[in-house]
C-alpha cells in the first residue's frame, strides 16, 4: 500500500483536477449563455456567425478538448515540463480513439510515468544534455504512449466506456435513486475537497460519454448546503427557532449568492463551527436531491455553473425540485441538530498573549 502512494495516483489527478476545473466553469458559463441567447457552433468561420455563435463555440471547444487538457496536466504533474509534449499528444490520441474523459486520464498516466521512467535510465553526453528535455524526451515518450494507447489500453477503455454506458441506461427507478444518493453523498460531505473532486473525475467521464445525470447530481449537491443553510435561517426565524451567531449570519449573505454559481466554499466559516452537525445535514441532504435528482432525469449538458446550467436541461424542473427538497432537508436536519443561539449574542473570540522568552532560561549543554 505504501508503495501505491509513493507513485501518487491520487495526487496526480488532484493536481489534473484542479488545473482543468477552472477551464470546465469558464467553458460551461461560455456555452450556458450561448445557448440561452440560441447560438450554434460555428462550422464555417467564413458563412458569418452571430454574437450568441461565438459564446457557444468557445464553451464547445473548451469541454470537447478535456481529453487532451487532463492528458497534459496529468503528464506535467508526473514527468514536469519534459511530460508536456507527450502528454498533449496522448491526449489528442485518446480524443481521436474516441476514448474520452477516461482515455485522457489514462493517457496522461501512461505518458507521464514514460517520461519519469526515460529520464531515469536515459544517460547523455554532456553536450547533448540540452537535447534531451527539448528532443530526446518528448519524441521517445510520446512515441511510447501512443504505442501504447493505440495498441493496448485503447480498446479496453472503449469497451469499459461502453459497459458502464450501457449498464446505466438498464437501471431500474430504485437503483437510480440510490446511485445518485451515493453521487450525493460523496459529493457534498467535503465541500469541494479530494472526496468531491474524485467523484467529479468520475461522473466527469460519464459526462463525455453523453450519461449526463450523474453530473447533474454532483452540481445539485454543491448548492444545497448554501441554499439549505439559508433556508435553515428563514425557517428558524419562524418557528422561533435561530440556530446562528452574528457572523453566521452575515457569512449566509454571501454564501447563498456563491451557491447560485456552484461555489459552496462560502459556507466555510459555518460549517466548520460545528462540523459534524453540518457534514450530518449536507449529507442528507445531498442523499435526497442527489437520488431525486437522478431519479427524476434531470440532466445538465454543461458540467458546471450552478443555476446558470437550468437552460441547458431537458427536465429543469426535476433540478429545481430536487434542488429544493434537499435543500430543505439540509435545513429541516441542521435546526433538528442544533440548539438554539442568541442572533445578538457577541462571538468571544478568546486571545491568549505570548510569553516572553527569557534568555536566562536557555541552557546549552
Amino acid at each position: 500500500m505504501e508503495k501505491i502512494k509513493q507513485i501518487g495516483f491520487k495526487k496526480h489527478l488532484m493536481t489534473a483536477i484542479s488545473f482543468f476545473l477552472p477551464i470546465i466553469v469558464a467553458s460551461g458559463f461560455l456555452l450556458a449563455i450561448g445557448n440561452m441567447m440560441g447560438g450554434a457552433s460555428i462550422e464555417n468561420f467564413r458563412d458569418g456567425f452571430s454574437f450568441a455563435d461565438t459564446m457557444t463555440t468557445m464553451g464547445g471547444y473548451g469541454l470537447g478538448f478535456l481529453p487532451m487538457i487532463v492528458s497534459t496536466a496529468i503528464a506535467y504533474s508526473i514527468g514536469d515540463k519534459p511530460g508536456i509534449a507527450p502528454g498533449l499528444i496522448v491526449g489528442f490520441v485518446a480524443h481521436g480513439i474516441g476514448t474520452g474523459f477516461l482515455g485522457g486520464v489514462v493517457g496522461g498516466y501512461v505518458a507521464g510515468y514514460t517520461v519519469a521512467l526515460l529520464m531515469a535510465v536515459i544517460k547523455v553526453p554532456k553536450w547533448m544534455e540540452g537535447l534531451l528535455p527539448t528532443l530526446v524526451l518528448p519524441f521517445l515518450s510520446a512515441f511510447i504512449a501512443g504505442m501504447v494507447m493505440y495498441y493496448v489500453v485503447g480498446t479496453p477503455i472503449i469497451w469499459f466506456t461502453d459497459l458502464i454506458t450501457a449498464y446505466l441506461g438498464n437501471l431500474n427507478t430504485s437503483s437510480l435513486f440510490l446511485y445518485g444518493a451515493i453521487i450525493g453523498v460523496l459529493a457534498s460531505i467535503d465541500y469541494g475537497g479530494a472526496i468531491n473532486k474524485v467523484v467529479f473525475a468520475f461522473v466527469f467521464a460519464l459526462f463525455s460519454e453523453g450519461i449526463y445525470e450523474p453530473i447533474t447530481v454532483l452540481i445539485l449537491v454543491s448548492m444545497t448546503t448554501p441554499f439549505g443553510l439559508t433556508m435553515a435561517y428563514f425557517i428558524g426565524k419562524v418557528i422561533k427557532k435561530n440556530i446562528f451567531n452574528r457572523q453566521e449570519i452575515e457569512t449566509l449573505k454571501t454564501a447563498f449568492p456563491m451557491g447560485i454559481c456552484q461555489i459552496t466554499e462560502g459556507c466555510f466559516p459555518i460549517v466548520l463551527n460545528d462540523l459534524v452537525r453540518n457534514v450530518i445535514a449536507t449529507g442528507v441532504g445531498g442523499a435526497i436531491g442527489g437520488g431525486l435528482s437522478m431519479l427524476w432525469g434531470a440532466d445538465s449538458h454543461i458540467p458546471a455553473s450552478g443555476m446558470f446550467a437550468i437552460p441547458t436541461m431537458t427536465r429543469p424542473w426535476a433540478f429545481v425540485a430536487a434542488l429544493f427538497i434537499g435543500s430543505l432537508a439540509t435545513a429541516i436536519t441542521i435546526l433538528l441538530l442544533k440548539k438554539r443561539v442568541d442572533p445578538n449574542a457577541e462571538v468571544i473570540v478568546e486571545e491568549k498573549e505570548e510569553e516572553d522568552i527569557s534568555w536566562d532560561d536557555l541552557t546549552i549543554n
